[in-house]
């Protein structure tokens, strides 16, 4: 009863101090510099934008006031993930509000000085100099909060690691960023993601060139000799990057590995030394979002460091939890994060409370969870990561396409699949993987996201399919598809989409997941397991020891990271499990693997001895809170 109670007491605590709460009005102009140099301790010039606010006579306003910062690989003036042009958008929002916003280039981009690397270690090394550089500028309160997407998301936690327990540092936002750069993005179950690759690579190829270019055109940009001398920096960096990175993967180099290179980069790795610091962050992802994988394991992660528990851990269902560490996932991809909800007001909200001292009633929550419920449209509210509501429940690959909670019964049973080497295009993880570009061009309405039939199509895929459920029910964290099959060839690929089959036959895929199968190996001591002792988040090491060849014809386990979801599956819906052989364009076999899969022809068992199945956490519609204390609607 005390323990009711006391839900009740915080819940209308939590109402009454959000209901108390609401953004200032606008009240400063802005107050402009560019290209600022900032020497860092070796020497090397990098260069920041600063945004200020500023009285009705266009001087600097006297303040002080908290300073908010971004550090960009694209070039300052890319406007990249940094949701609204610098200047402009949410962050003038802030500056218009009370903040000095920071825009800097990272070493080696824009009009930095240096060599660029994909985060190369110095640049967490220059964040914690340039928080410090931002902390002592003129009108300063003395008090910095990092915001930014994506890399810039990831370079916050990076940064916040490297700054020490007594830091200017007080808070973090970071939006869309991964957890582990091996798992999340770069390889999918052991391979080259292709599609992202070859984006960002061409993106920050382009931009690392035109930047300083393009800022010769302004009255405070550098010299023409400057900007020559960057230009010379960066083409050596990028050469010397891209071409190491392209030859290091397609030669078996240590970077197709998930060893030391990966693990210098991983925000993963950090994730402790940001709560030893005591840095708060409020996260935000998307169900679609290149790193769908990292962005709840960095919450849980935080929880657990905060809690004295190993990052990696599933959090325990009564963990002790704290509201500094909360986590946003909508239905966004990588470049719509945000979109249909005002950003700009709960930017404001987090850092008021951190680097102002408001009481804005953010910290009041007790569900630092808040969640889009994919075919639902609303938001919801948990507390742990995995989903404690939800029942981790096998499904299994069953005769004639079926997937089902009883287990075979038969002696003998298996179904060929062959390695095409591509597969239909028209599907979601094609716009997911290309960071949402056509999810945007179309306002969300692409037909195959809808419907992704033609994937299922072929020797190249296999469906099994629920018989559609008698209720609305909620799938809801990780999932695991363990396959057994036999191969023709050394090595075997599998991919396992779940999609949402309505009653008029259309498949909309909810996530997905990818093994190659000579990297099946499992570390059970960061393997997620369910109460029933099957994997649910299921942790390969990826690292060269780890390979090991698929045995021809015979019968092996392959157990498939799934990456999380969080959906209604409605009454009359069905789920269907689809596994296909490639994914077209999202992966990228190296010739060496191409060698070792093609011609191959696999059986994927569904029979007593080997009974494949689908891992589901399943969990009545009214397990979660029905609303989200902090989710205000744009406009």
């Amino acid at each position: 009863m005390r323990t009711v109670l006391a839900a009740v007491v915080l819940t209308l605590a939590a109402s009454s101090a959000q209901a108390a709460w609401s953004p200032e009005p606008a009240t400063y102009g802005i107050a402009e510099q560019h290209n600022v140099p900032v020497t860092m301790k070796d020497g090397t010039v990098l260069r920041a934008d600063i945004y200020a606010p500023a009285d009705a006579d266009g001087t600097p306003a006297k303040g002080p006031f908290p300073v908010v910062m971004t550090q960009s690989p694209y070039g300052k003036d890319a406007g990249l993930g940094l949701a609204g042009q610098a200047g402009t958008g949410e962050f003038a929002y802030l500056v218009q509000r009370g903040y000095i916003d920071v825009v800097a280039d990272v070493r080696g981009a824009g009009d930095s000085h240096g060599s660029w690397g994909l985060f190369d270690p110095v640049q967490a090394q220059d964040g914690a100099e340039l928080v410090r550089w931002a902390a002592k500028l003129p009108h300063s309160s003395g008090k910095v909060g990092l915001y930014g997407s994506s890399y810039l998301g990831i370079d916050q936690l990076l940064t916040a690691a490297r700054v020490g327990k007594h830091s200017p540092l007080k808070a973090l936002f970071p939006v869309i960023a991964g957890n582990d750069l091996y798992r999340d993005t770069a390889y999918f179950g052991g391979v080259p993601g292709l599609e992202f690759d070859a984006i960002f690579l061409g993106l920050t190829g382009g931009l690392h060139v035109t930047n300083p270019l393009i800022e010769t055109g302004r009255a405070t940009s550098p010299d023409p000799a400057d900007t020559a001398q960057v230009e010379a920096e960066h083409a050596g960096g990028l050469v010397s990057y891209h071409a190491d990175a392209l030859l290091n993967t397609e030669l078996n180099g240590d970077q197709r590995y998930d060893e030391d290179y990966w693990h210098a980069r991983n925000p993963r790795t950090v994730l402790k030394r940001i709560v030893a610091n005591r840095i708060p962050a409020f996260l935000v992802g998307g169900w679609y979002d290149l790193f769908q994988r990292g962005e709840p394991l960095n919450f849980s992660g935080l929880q657990n460091a905060w809690a004295g528990r190993p990052v990696s851990a599933p959090m325990l269902p009564h963990q002790r939890l704290t509201s500094r560490y909360q986590l946003l996932m909508g239905p966004w991809y990588h470049i719509t994060a945000g979109d249909g909800l005002d950003m700009g007001r709960l930017h404001l909200q987090w850092f008021d409370h951190w680097l102002k001292g408001i009481d804005t009633g953010i910290t009041s929550v007790r569900t630092p969870l808040h969640l889009y419920e994919l075919g639902d449209g609303q938001y919801r509210e948990a507390r742990r990561y995995p989903f404690p509501e939800a029942t981790p429940t096998p499904y299994y690959l069953g005769a004639g396409n079926t997937l089902g909670v009883d287990g075979p019964k038969d002696a003998a049973g298996a179904d060929p699949i062959v390695f095409t080497g591509a597969t239909s295009p028209c599907d979601r993880q094609s716009d997911q993987w290309g960071a949402g570009g056509v999810a945007l061009a179309t306002s969300d309405q692409n037909p195959c996201a809808s419907d992704d039939r033609t994937l299922q199509a072929g020797p190249g895929a296999l469906t099994y399919t629920t018989a559609p459920f008698k209720s609305d029910t909620v799938i809801a964290g990780p999932i695991d598809a363990t396959i057994y099959a036999t191969s023709t060839r050394p090595d075997a690929f599998f991919e396992a989409t779940v999609e949402d089959v309505d009653p008029g036959g259309s498949s909309s895929s909810l996530t997905a997941g990818g093994l190659l199968g000579s990297f099946r190996a499992l570390d059970e001591g960061q393997t997620w397991r369910a109460s029933d002792g099957n994997p649910l988040l299921p942790y390969h090491p990826y690292a060269r020891a780890s390979v090991n060849a698929v045995p021809e014809g015979e019968v092996t386990r392959f157990d498939i990271e799934v990456f999380p979801t969080f959906g209604k599956i409605a009454a009359g819906h069905s789920l269907r499990l689809t596994l296909t052989t490639s994914d077209t364009p999202h992966l990228g076999f190296t010739p060496d693997q191409l060698q070792n899969l093609a011609g191959g022809v696999y059986q994927v068992q569904r029979n007593v001895g080997a009974a494949s199945f689908v891992e589901l956490p399943l969990a009545p519609p009214d397990a979660f809170e029905q609303t989200c204390s902090i989710c205000v609607k744009a406009g």
